[in-house]
C-alpha cells in the first residue's frame, strides 16, 4: 500500500516531528478507497472510445484530466501526513475525516467540469463543447468551487486544532506544537483565498467573474512569505516559551 511505503521512506528521513502513526487505521484504508473511487469518477470516459476521433478527445481532455488527479493528490497528501504524525482514532477525527471524504466525493464533478471547461476548445474544438454554461453562471460555479476549496482546508485546520488540543496526550514537544500551529495557520491561509475568491465571484461582472480564479496564485506568494516567517520567529526564539 502507498501510505506503508510513504510511511517507511519518512522514517527513513530524519525529521524534528516524531511518527505516531505507524498503522494503517480503518478510516485512511476507506479514505483510500474514496479517493480511488474520486480518481475514476475524473477519468475521460469510463468507456472504451468507439472510434479514433473518441480516443483523440480522450487523448487531449488528459490535462484538465492531470490537474484534476494533482488536486486529489495533494489533499490526500495532506492527510496521509497528519495521520502518520499525530495517529489519533478518536472520536472527533473520525467524523472530521469522514466529513473531508464526503467533501472530496461530492466536488468531484463541480471540479471535473470546471477543469473541462477551461480547457473545451483545445479538447473538442471551438465551438464543439458539450458543456454549456452562460456568463451568469459562471459566478455561481466560481463560487462552488471556492466553497469546496474552503472547507476542505477548514477541516484540515480543525483537524490540526484537535490534535494541538492533545498535545498533552501526544505528548507534543515545543517543537512539534509549534510545527502543528504553523500547519494551522497555513491552513487558515488556504481558507482566507478561497473566501478572497468567493468575494471576487460575487462582487465582478458576469463577464469577468472567472477572473476570480486569479485568487488561487497567491497561494505559492502567500505560502512562501508566511513559512519564511514562520522559519525566522522559529529560528529567532527557539523555543524559549513564548507565544507563537
Amino acid at each position: 500500500m502507498l501510505r506503508k511505503v510513504l510511511e517507511k521512506r519518512a522514517a527513513d528521513r530524519s525529521s524534528t516531528f516524531r511518527r505516531r502513526g505507524h498503522e494503517i487505521q480503518r478510516i485512511e484504508t476507506f479514505s483510500d478507497a474514496v479517493f480511488a473511487f474520486a480518481v475514476t469518477l475524473l477519468t475521460v470516459s469510463l468507456e472504451v472510445p468507439k472510434s479514433f476521433d473518441e480516443l483523440v478527445v480522450g487523448m487531449r481532455g488528459f490535462f484538465a484530466f492531470g490537474i484534476c488527479f494533482t488536486l486529489l493528490v495533494v489533499i490526500w497528501h495532506e492527510q496521509n501526513l497528519f495521520y502518520r504524525r499525530y495517529g489519533l482514532d478518536d472520536t472527533r477525527t473520525l467524523a472530521l475525516n469522514i466529513i473531508l471524504d464526503f467533501v472530496v466525493l461530492f466536488y468531484v464533478y463541480p471540479l471535473k467540469f470546471l477543469f473541462t471547461m477551461l480547457f473545451s476548445e483545445e479538447i473538442y474544438g471551438s465551438g464543439h463543447s458539450p458543456l454549456k454554461i452562460t456568463e451568469q453562471q459562471v459566478p455561481a460555479l466560481m463560487m462552488i468551487y471556492a466553497t469546496g476549496f474552503l472547507i476542505i482546508y477548514l477541516l484540515f485546520f480543525s483537524m490540526y486544532y484537535h490534535a494541538l488540543r492533545n498535545k498533552d496526550k501526544l505528548e507534543l514537544t515545543e517543537v512539534e506544537q509549534f510545527d502543528t500551529r504553523t500547519k494551522m495557520y497555513a491552513k487558515l491561509v488556504f481558507v482566507m483565498i478561497g473566501l478572497l475568491s468567493i468575494v471576487l465571484a460575487y462582487l465582478l461582472p458576469f463577464g469577468q467573474a472567472g477572473l476570480a480564479g486569479l485568487a488561487y496564485m497567491l497561494i505559492w506568494p502567500a505560502l512562501t512569505f508566511f513559512y519564511n516567517r514562520r522559519a525566522k520567529i522559529k529560528k529567532r526564539r527557539r523555543f524559549s516559551g513564548g507565544n507563537d
